[in-house]
């Protein structure tokens, strides 16, 4: 066979295989433990992608290290369209205070969609006497270096943002790391710590539970799922607004193809009232971008995240 020929036929391939795929089991990596949002958001959308492309779509939880294992196995994986890595705002906060990451955030994935965002909330026990963020301020002002605030690891979204209040308030509560949503809401609402300051998708269910009570918001708006909780801006602090994310990634070099049949068929199902309602019963309003415009989102909020760090005088570590 000429070289000409095998190159053709090589060429006239690549769209068979991208029509035909998956043929197999697709697998959704989940960096976090069951219990938080990023579990839960993962396994609705797995199971409407089987229903949809009539192929099974599974979620493999591979946890630790606020997410950096499970994320650095996809980065690592093939890039056949069988692995994909469901990521948490942490994906882009990341590197600010973590330079040795076993990947790079932006050059390592093909973006996929970014599905959507909620404010961050800080929350306290419901056995707690903290009613405000009023109470809450007084209260460290009172005893300061004695209060904790919980956040799903070191390097997350709401670690930084923590220490960004901390700064900007003139107060210091003791940011303490743990391994996903689902561990910090249960110590929230048993009493071990203080606060908790994580999304409103992972602590809806508490707040409206009872479990816990939602102080402040850290968006530019109010969330439709804690109406009456306001925002740091309403309160009259100065505040860039702060905001989860949950979005889909593949590894870099992933089928272009692949990647826009995977986003057509995840824009379908976020399309529909049911989905929608599913989301924001867990505090995700629904955003769509698409590949090119998630991947400039990333890359945006990497380098946001880099300047707060400097600005803030943190040191990587």
């Amino acid at each position: 066979m000429s070289l000409f020929r095998f190159v053709l036929l090589a060429l006239l391939a690549l769209p068979v295989h991208a029509q035909e795929w998956p043929t197999r089991v697709v697998k959704f990596v989940s960096p976090y433990p069951p219990g938080g949002s990023v579990d839960p958001l993962a396994r609705l959308l797995a199971a409407k992608l089987t229903d949809s492309l009539k192929q099974q779509f599974i979620v493999e939880n591979r946890t630790g290290a606020s997410g950096i294992i499970g994320t650095d196995y996809v980065a690592k994986s093939p890039p056949d369209g069988y692995t994909f890595v469901f990521i948490f705002d942490t994906h882009s906060v990341h590197q600010a205070l973590n330079p040795n990451l076993p990947f790079d955030p932006i050059k390592d994935f093909a973006p996929v969609m970014l599905v959507g965002t909620a404010p961050m909330a800080i929350t306290t026990g419901a056995g707690k006497p903290y009613k405000t963020f009023a109470d809450v301020v007084a209260a460290a002002k009172a005893n300061p270096d004695k209060l904790t605030i919980g956040n799903v690891g070191n390097g997350s979204l709401g670690h930084l943002a923590t220490i960004l209040m901390n700064q900007s308030i003139g107060i210091h509560l003791v940011p303490v790391p743990y391994k996903g949503g689902g561990p910090l809401s249960t110590d929230v609402m048993g009493g071990q710590i203080d606060f908790a300051m994580a999304s409103t998708a992972a602590q809806a269910q508490h707040v409206r539970g009872g479990k816990m009570r939602a102080l402040v918001l850290t968006g530019d708006k109010r969330s439709h799922t804690m109406p009456d909780v306001p925002t740091l801006g309403e309160l009259g602090y100065k505040w860039e607004p702060a905001y989860a994310f949950w979005g889909i990634l593949a590894p870099a070099g992933t089928p272009k193809p692949i990647i826009d049949k995977t986003y057509a068929a995840l824009k379908q199902v976020l399309d529909r009232p049911d989905v929608r309602e599913q989301l924001g019963k867990v505090g995700a309003v629904v955003h769509v971008l698409d590949p090119d415009a998630f991947g400039k989102q990333l890359a945006d909020e990497v380098e946001k995240w880099r300047k707060v760090r400097d600005a803030a005088g943190l040191e990587p570590k």
